[in-house]
């Protein structure tokens, strides 16, 4: 009972958080407020210590988050920002594993230098969840954050590789070489995505299977796609290969199938729901659990430091600040590097870095904001070798990773905004013009559609109507898309007209759900034709407000 009751307090914690945000008075970012409560919640006066287990975190809370990530990422963006992002992920984590692992090598004498490089590939992966609760969506342009996010959906992968050697070099269960390192790592990469795709693409196979035995039945569809991330997940690392690529790559995939768009009309509704409550609570939760460890990190860390003849309390704040900073600046750096030699070496096809400016080069370098990955890789580090002693500088990379978390945040909550003042994100009037080409070219095609439709029911003998009705509907709904199709002279009254209509639709639709809960309370209609036709109408109304919006 005792983890039943937790479970309700984080997910309430959750809840609470969201409406936190909205009522204070002035804008913190939502991850923020979680790890502060969170901290609250685990302080000794409140007693709520839930156990990191950084292998049941990795399986439970991280696949379902990459899956939606991927799921919404565009797979022709990602194709097109490839050679960035791999510049991103593969290299860069490599720069900065030996780098940094060299600098806090030097700066913490007491971290062996295996240790070092295993702290250096945790705090590599940068955290697109945390960077969009920081700035919010759609404030970052669109060509950086598509390299930001693909950055950071595959990075998580590289630097979890990384710790992986680092560690099994440490256990001594391994033999560090170059070749033998770069071959392992394009398996687990290679594999991992294959493994993804391999099981989206049985899964897609077999939804038409599930629905003929289900009876197109949603709960049971959603169900099976609910299972799809985690499966991937635990195939892929059954295996040996990547299950974070793996789930990243099953939520690419399950975009281009067309598993969604052929779905039943009322899966496709309840899915988008199911996974926004979803996405909502889980990232909530990683951000609490985030915050419930830092008390537990904070006094087992001062307590071994003042046992440690060679650490003191500083030594740990200050290396998190120098740590920091130095990713920071490692980041800009290869930024910069990377526009030089696009336009040096990269004429004909520069990298999109080339187009960079001094002030988007930093606010890229700022947005590497560290987030969960980072703190359960540097928890998931064992606690004692294969001889028995203790995993050497254990509690100082725990430490110096949530320390570089929290500081990650905080100076992105600083910097991003500044730094985004002044720049267009978006060019809303050329999104309006795309939207009307769209709509026109919709409508012509529908105008044709239902021409084609008059005339073969026009043309059928089993058809009740007569061609004066059949004509009078087809004009009907014709008319309602030749406005679409107008030049931009009349559009604008076209708008006003269906403004104008939308407002008519509304006022008859909520006449219609107030006549409906009279026709219930009378008892002239069932309660189960009173909530088919509520959902009727709520269909209805969503698609009229949307317009409307």
């Amino acid at each position: 009972m005792e983890i039943f009751f937790t479970i309700l307090i984080l997910i309430l914690v959750v809840s609470v958080s969201g409406v936190i945000t909205k009522v204070i008075p002035f804008r913190i970012p939502l991850p923020l407020i979680q790890i502060v409560i969170g901290a609250l919640l685990a302080w000794p006066q409140f007693g709520l210590h839930v156990t990191f287990d950084p292998e049941l975190f990795l399986v439970l809370l991280i696949p379902p988050l990459l899956f939606v990530d991927g799921w919404k990422t565009p797979t022709r963006e990602f194709i097109q920002n490839g050679r960035e992002i791999f510049i991103l992920v593969l290299v860069l984590v490599m720069v900065t594993v030996v780098g940094i692992g060299y600098l806090i090598y030097w700066i913490m004498p007491s971290i062996p230098l295996i240790s070092a490089f295993a702290l250096a590939a945790v705090l590599s992966p940068t955290d697109a969840v945390a960077l969009s609760s920081i700035v919010g969506k759609g404030r970052i342009p669109k060509r950086i954050m598509g390299v930001l996010e693909g950055e950071a959906l595959m990075n998580d992968a590289s630097g979890l590789v990384a710790l992986k050697f680092a560690v099994a070099v440490a256990m001594g269960t391994m033999i560090f070489t170059v070749g033998g390192a770069t071959f392992e790592f394009f398996k687990v990469a290679i594999g991992g995505l294959l493994a993804g795709i391999a099981v989206t693409l049985v899964y897609s196979k077999s939804l038409r299977l599930m629905s003929r035995w289900s009876g197109d039945d949603p709960a049971t569809q959603i169900v099976f796609m609910l299972l799809l991330p985690f499966a991937s997940y635990l195939i892929a690392e059954h295996i040996g290969f990547s299950g974070i690529l793996a789930a990243v790559a099953a939520g690419m995939t399950i975009s281009k199938s067309g598993v969604i768009r052929n779905a039943p009309l009322a899966m496709r509704l309840r899915a988008d729901s199911v996974w926004s409550m979803l996405e909502f609570v889980f990232n909530g939760l990683v951000f609490i659990m985030l915050g419930l460890q830092l008390p537990v990190i904070w006094t087992s860390s001062v307590i071994q430091a003042d046992l440690d003849p060679e650490v003191e309390v500083w030594m740990l704040f200050a290396a998190v600040f120098v740590i920091y900073f130095a990713l920071l600046i490692l980041r800009f750096t290869w930024l910069w590097l990377m526009k030089k030699i696009s336009h040096l070496f990269m004429k004909k096809h520069p990298l999109d870095f080339a187009t960079y400016t001094t002030r988007e080069l930093w606010l890229s370098s700022f947005a590497g904001v560290r987030g969960a990955i980072t703190l359960a890789g540097a928890l998931s580090i064992p606690l004692f070798l294969t001889d028995g002693s203790t995993f050497p500088g254990r509690y100082q990379i725990i430490f110096i990773a949530a320390g570089v978390i929290l500081l990650s945040i905080l100076v992105g909550i600083i910097s991003l905004p500044f730094l985004l003042k002044g720049i267009k994100a978006t060019d809303k009037e050329a999104d309006k013009n795309e939207v009307r080409y769209a709509k026109k070219v919709m409508a012509e095609v529908a105008i044709v559609s239902l021409n084609k439709m008059e005339e073969r029911l026009a043309a059928s003998t089993e058809e009740q109507l007569d061609a004066e009705e059949i004509n009078e509907v087809a004009s009907r709904v014709a008319g309602y898309l030749r406005r679409r199709t107008a030049d931009q002279d009349e559009m604008m009254h076209n708008m006003l007209v269906e403004d104008l209509e939308r407002r008519f639709r509304l006022t008859a639709l909520r006449a219609e759900r107030g006549e409906l809960y009279h026709l219930r309370a009378t008892r002239k209609i069932s309660n189960e034709t009173l909530q088919l036709l509520l959902h009727e109408l709520d269909l209805m109304e969503a698609l009229l407000v949307e317009k409307d919006s």
